[in-house]
């Protein structure tokens, strides 16, 4: 397991420069999506597809960047940068939570329990297949698995 930088690292105003330029483009991603997939019928397929995926990636991520070693320079400004900028923008359980609250506002009780168990469920899952993925990855290129 990666070992943490030094604590007070996070008060670095070059780290915090890349966790807001990458929540930046993660959240403009995620609005992209938005505007691809308009809610069908009041269910947010954007919002549940941008935290399946991001979900996946991070799991990817954090996997290829959790073999031993110190979590400093390049591998921690990617941590940074993609994985708790990029993907902490990209996915947003805060719009689970609403969106279950105004399905449940509007009668909806059964959907909005079912929408947010469903998506912790298989975001769950989505990080787990990341993290397989990327250990899949990890043995291949270590010459693990052939």
């Amino acid at each position: 397991m990666a070992q943490r930088p030094a604590q007070g690292s996070f008060l670095n105003p070059r780290f915090l420069l890349l966790v807001f330029l990458g929540g930046a483009a993660g959240t403009a991603c995620r609005q992209g999506l938005g505007l691809l997939l308009p809610d069908p019928g009041g269910f947010p397929i954007a919002i549940f597809l941008a935290n399946m995926l991001g979900a996946f990636l991070l799991g990817l991520l954090l996997e290829a960047l959790s073999h031993p070693g110190l979590d400093e320079g390049k591998r921690h400004r990617l941590r940074l940068l993609l994985g708790t900028g990029f993907l902490g923008g990209f996915t947003t359980y805060s719009a689970l939570a609403t969106g279950s609250m105004q399905m449940f506002a509007s009668g909806a009780a059964l959907h909005a329990l079912g929408y947010a168990l469903f998506t912790v469920f298989f975001g769950a899952l989505a990080t787990w297949c990341g993290i397989a993925a990327g250990a899949r990855r990890m043995a291949r290129k270590s010459g693990g698995l052939h």
